[in-house]
């Protein structure tokens, strides 16, 4: 109780002095502050969030979409826009190293609290995130993920709850809680029908008596035309892009249909993209899970950059919550990475290995999603897997093997308490440039937006 009253405190100082810093941080050369309202130019706000997404995978995704005949190693869509760092500690009691919740919180709301909490601060109290300030000023406000709608990091956007398991409260907010009478978000898309439809409670049926539009697949998402829409494309997360059908749409087109909508409103619009299951294949050391999804993050970014560039009036913002799994380019000192075995899988080890448990014959399946010859050892190692009945066994087995080919490493299954990368486009981005703290990318928003 003691250090969580100290902790409270230090919060209040740090803000204060960092809100004093954060004054003084933004004068020109000339020691002169920007033009009154000059940011008030910034109209639309689209915040990209790679799940997990530490520096080590925007390098390895660096090393794995180049074309290894070319001299020079190709640039990619983060290195083209990389303006600073950001700190992600915790202030939770017990851990300093931030989960989801946390880390959305201090994004969303510029408030640093406990691991697990959503949008409230370290006495449970909600507070105010960007998403909300949105919503109040009259404009359009939209969430993205590829976990369920209601999962940690867009939960803190939308919702307060003192635990991020708490799903099917957090899907009540979502339709419960109003402001000036209206629905927090007008666009969400991700998974999630589990919570969205339940026995207790139908929330799709009240959106739709609310007017809004529910979507189940890509082909339905495209023919609707309503400005308000509900888009649920799995029960719980979306498969990852690598094992996904033609009828599950990529990240980058429910961002997309996401603007479509959200870009109608003069006022404006916030935005909230998740690449969610970076981190969850982070937490699965599963390197092939992982490039697939740092590839749909990064078209996703290239998705909200063009719409930037066309309107002008739009500041993008990426960055990571936290780095997951400690991922290392290179293990056992080999001083090399070799991202062709990546390359040749054509689904996950995850989807492989359900497959396997639910009785498909070891052998076949895997030489049926693997491009490369598998040697009789890496064949009997899965075997051997495969007779725990355990997905998970299985899925560590054939990711191994990735690993061993690629000289891939991984230190944890948990998150680790690395700087993470902030990228930018559009009008303020300097002001996101430098070493900043999680708590300032909201900051700066709410700074954009002054009432």
């Amino acid at each position: 109780m003691i250090r969580k009253r100290f902790l409270i405190a230090l919060s209040a100082v740090l803000l204060i002095t960092g809100g004093l810093i954060n004054s003084f941080s933004f004068a020109d050369a000339k020691g002169t502050s920007p033009a009154k309202g000059a940011h008030h130019r910034t109209k639309n706000v689209i915040l990209l969030i790679g799940d997990g997404m530490g520096p080590v995978y925007t390098t390895a995704y660096r090393y794995y979409q180049d074309d290894p005949r070319s001299k020079y190693v190709r640039k990619t869509i983060f290195d083209k826009h990389f303006v600073g760092m950001q700190t992600t500690y915790a202030w939770d009691p017990d851990e300093n190293i931030t989960d989801s919740a946390s880390a959305a919180t201090a994004i969303a709301s510029g408030v640093k609290t406990y691991n697990a909490a959503i949008s409230v601060d370290l006495d449970g109290q909600p507070v105010e995130t960007v998403l909300e300030r949105a919503k109040s000023l009259g404009k359009s406000t939209g969430l993205v993920a590829t976990s369920q709608i209601n999962h940690a990091t867009p939960a803190a956007f939308a919702a307060h709850n003192e635990s991020r398991q708490n799903y099917h409260a957090i899907a009540d907010e979502y339709y419960d809680e109003r402001i000036g009478g209206k629905h927090k978000v007008d666009v969400m898309l991700g998974g999630g029908t589990d919570y969205f439809i339940r026995e207790d409670r139908n929330l799709v049926k009240q959106f739709q008596q609310d007017g809004y539009d529910y979507v189940t697949t890509k082909s339905e998402l495209w023919k609707s035309k309503n400005d308000k829409l509900l888009g649920l494309f799995a029960e719980v997360g979306l498969p990852k892009r690598i094992d996904r059908t033609d009828e599950t749409p990529a990240l980058k087109e429910m961002t997309q249909a996401a603007l479509q909508r959200l870009s109608k409103n003069k006022k404006g619009f916030f935005l909230m993209v998740e690449g969610s299951q970076i981190d969850w294949a982070g937490h699965d050391n599963d390197v092939v899970g992982t490039m697939s999804e740092m590839e749909d993050f990064a078209q996703a970014l290239q998705t909200a950059i063009q719409f930037a560039k066309k309107d002008k009036q739009t500041l993008v913002i990426a960055t990571a919550d936290h780095s997951t799994g400690g991922l290392s380019i290179g293990s056992d000192g080999k001083y090399v990475w070799n991202t062709e075995p990546i390359k040749q899988a054509r689904r996950t080890p995850e989807f492989m290995a359900n497959q396997i448990v639910n009785g498909a014959d070891v052998e076949k399946t895997l030489n049926r999603y693997i491009g490369f010859d598998l040697t009789n050892k890496e064949l009997q190692s899965v075997r051997e897997a495969s007779d725990s009945g355990k997905a998970s066994t299985v899925q560590k087995a054939i990711s191994h093997i990735f690993d061993v080919r690629s000289n891939t490493g991984w230190t944890t299954s948990g998150h680790t308490g690395d700087d993470v990368e902030v990228f930018a486009f559009g009008k303020g981005k300097e002001r996101l440039a430098g070493r900043i703290d999680n708590t300032d990318i909201a900051h700066r928003i709410f700074d954009i937006w002054k009432r």
